[in-house]
């Protein structure tokens, strides 16, 4: 699976939030409803996400998302991807202020 970094904010934001909708899931995240609910097939279609009603919402068109054990399993790879890249990232800078430093 690739490292979409769309869908990791999508499946961070879901795993923290309880019932969130999907405008309010794109306002947070700056996303368009558009972009947000292409996301959402995306991670539904790789099993990453389940979707449903909410049950005793009168509004049924409101849905729930949920991290599958699989969604779960695979926003833990991109986290620890992330926090990797990030430590190199910063290991690179330490490397290059001490060069200016000693100049």
């Amino acid at each position: 699976m690739n490292n979409n970094p769309d869908h990791f904010e999508v499946l961070r934001k879901i795993d923290n939030s309880n019932k969130v909708t999907q405008r309010k899931l794109a306002s947070e995240l700056g996303f368009s409803l558009g972009r947000l609910n292409y996301c959402i097939k995306a991670l539904k279609s790789k099993g990453l996400i389940k979707i449903s009603n909410f049950k005793k919402n009168p509004n049924k068109i409101r849905y729930i998302y949920i991290l599958t054990p699989k969604g779960i399993s695979h926003r833990t790879r991109l986290t620890v991807s992330f926090m990797k890249r990030k430590f190199r990232e910063y290991d690179e800078l330490k490397k290059e202020l001490k060069g200016i430093k000693k100049k």
